[in-house]
């Protein structure tokens, strides 16, 4: 079993849980029509969020400098963020050390298809085996003099591990799709079939009409029929982080 710890600073809290597939702009979506996009679904659930502790607004003038941003929490709670670095970069300070197996990374990043207004996430990715290093997260702003708020609850970091130097390993090719007669008549098969499926649509008493839309990719088939590999993903069951010294 591999393994994922986050030790959490003394005096501190996490507040730390597998990121869900739903979405606010999802939900809104013309018939939920969003969550019939599987990449997107494994996507958002691809990994663990990092919830800010209280409220807070912030507002950046436009300038450079460490004081060009402004941050308002309400009395007697402590901001979660800061202007550090200046540049316009809103900081977050994560309040413990990740630890890794050995040649795994961590990926950090913004929450993800989680669009903010006015300001936009910054990702990098962290040696979490070794490291005694904290690290935070920080968010651009885009425009000045705006007011953005982020929400008690809201996420702000989204992490999930990556092995390092596994991209150093591939061999990209460009190949003609001619080339692999297989993979060309699947593709072929697809055009075809998106096609009649589209025209049906307007056809209320048809087949496609009643399905409204292809489930083939999301049920794991090819366009001939054939079944994708056993480990074909739907849906992503990711373990909450529990509390080891309260288990001991």
């Amino acid at each position: 079993m591999k393994e994922l710890t986050a030790f959490v600073l003394d005096g501190h809290d996490l507040q730390i849980r597998p990121a869900p597939v739903e979405r606010d702009w999802m939900d809104a979506s013309n018939q939920r029509f969003a969550y019939r996009c599987l990449p997107l679904n494994i996507a958002n659930a691809h990994g663990w969020e990092i919830l800010c502790p209280v409220p807070f607004t912030a507002i950046w003038n436009g300038r450079k400098d460490r004081n060009a941003i402004s941050v308002e929490v309400a009395q007697g709670t402590v901001a979660p963020a800061v202007s550090h670095f200046g540049e316009g970069v809103l900081t977050f300070h994560i309040p413990c050390l990740f630890r890794t197996d050995p040649e795994v990374d961590l990926y950090v990043t913004g929450p993800v298809n989680r669009p903010k207004d006015g300001i936009g996430a910054l990702t990098g990715i962290v040696e979490t085996d070794w490291s005694a290093y904290t690290f935070t997260m920080n968010w651009l702003f885009t425009r000045a003099n705006h007011r953005i708020k982020f929400e008690a609850g809201e996420p702000f970091c989204h992490v999930f591990p990556v092995a390092r130097g596994q991209l150093e390993g591939i061999a990209p090719k460009l190949r003609k799709l001619s080339s692999e007669p297989a993979l060309e008549s699947e593709l072929k098969q697809w055009t075809q079939s998106r096609s009649e499926f589209n025209t049906n649509l307007n056809k209320p008493d048809s087949q496609a009409a009643q399905d409204r839309w292809q489930k083939s990719y999301f049920k794991g088939v090819q366009p001939s029929g054939e079944p994708a590999p056993q480990s074909h993903q739907s849906r992503l069951r990711l373990d909450p982080f529990v509390d080891d010294d309260a288990a001991k």
